[in-house]
């Protein structure tokens, strides 16, 4: 039987950096661990390291480092060459991989409002998902297409 794992961090790509991580810090909530630093395809060993990861087009990323409160980490990416773009349509549900992460916050309205109030979506209503329990859910979007899912209650508790 495998152990149980503890999840990391979550990568999430945007057009500017800079302004996603102050988004994330100021309206999340989220600590940054690390300012947006740039990696290159130019030789060195994390030069290399990123070359490896992302491929024959890579040649240049800005990357920081933020943290939800209970220590799952939040990696953003804003891709110089190429160039990060953002879709069409961000909450194509039915393609596969990650679609949305979830935070969970006690007052998942006041949340949701301060998101709308900084240049973010509410996508839908407030849920309460079961009759016979308090637990909420929303959905939400930040300025770049990110789909962020609000809980009122841990998942494990669901």
């Amino acid at each position: 039987m495998n152990s149980p794992m503890r999840m990391n961090h979550i990568g999430i790509s945007v057009p500017d950096i800079d302004a996603a991580a102050r988004w994330y810090c100021e309206v999340l909530g989220c600590y940054l661990l690390v300012p947006p630093v740039e990696a290159r395809n130019d030789g060195s060993h994390f030069g290399k390291v990123v070359k490896d990861i992302f491929g024959e087009r890579f040649e240049s990323v800005r990357m920081a480092h933020l943290s939800t409160a209970d220590g799952v980490g939040i990696e953003l990416f804003q891709f110089v060459e190429p160039a990060t773009r953002a879709p069409a349509d961000p909450f194509e549900y039915w393609r596969g991989g990650i679609f949305h992460f979830c935070l969970t916050a006690p007052n998942i309205e006041a949340v949701a409002e301060r998101i709308a109030q900084n240049g973010g979506k509410v996508r839908s209503q407030v849920w309460k998902l079961y009759q016979n329990k308090p637990y909420k859910a929303v959905y939400c979007e930040d300025p770049w297409g990110i789909i962020v899912e609000l809980c009122s209650h841990p998942y494990e508790q669901f």
